[in-house]
């Protein structure tokens, strides 16, 4: 890679870190493989940085790679696991109490949806994408994306209103 690629290469990247690390954690709900998934990314990103910068919508594809890399992750035997304590992070500690609550919420309701489906909920409701950006991203049709995201929401609510002892709100 020539010098001028990587400088733009290191510009687009630096732009987007951030944003493609909580799209990972929204993904995964851990700050530590969130990390992991953005690394592998930007890795992937960097050695096909000359075809993937000619692509239409560079971001849209970034994020599908993202997307992918957490899908194989979550194939891996000991991604299975789950861990029982769960230690905070010293970024939420700034937030009001009443968001944090409502942003745990949703975190834990998310993290019951199947990963495709979850994956089509964050990258249309939290990307920000279209349904057309969305199955590109995910390598399915327009209506496997409304599908799921529809299913996905009405999962979303039904969970929402199951109150902590179980019983409907």
């Amino acid at each position: 890679m020539n010098q001028a690629d990587e400088d733009e290469y290191r510009q687009f990247v630096s732009a987007r870190l951030e944003p493609l690390r909580v799209t990972a954690f929204l993904l995964c709900r851990d700050w530590h493989t969130a990390d992991d998934l953005v690394a592998i990314t930007v890795g992937k990103l960097y050695r096909h940085w000359r075809r993937v910068r000619r692509v239409e919508h560079v971001d849209a594809y970034v994020r599908g790679m993202l997307t992918n890399a957490w899908l194989d992750e979550r194939r891996r035997p000991w991604r299975r696991e789950r861990s029982t304590d769960e230690v905070p992070d010293h970024a939420e500690a700034y937030l009001p109490e009443a968001a944090l609550a409502d942003r745990e919420q949703l975190l834990e309701l998310l993290a019951q949806l199947p990963p495709r489906r979850r994956a089509v909920v964050v990258l249309r409701f939290y990307c920000d994408l279209s349904v057309e950006e969305t199955a590109r991203a995910l390598g399915v049709s327009a209506g496997t994306v409304k599908s799921q995201a529809a299913r996905g929401l009405a999962s979303l609510r039904a969970l929402a209103s199951i109150d902590v002892s179980g019983e409907s709100a």
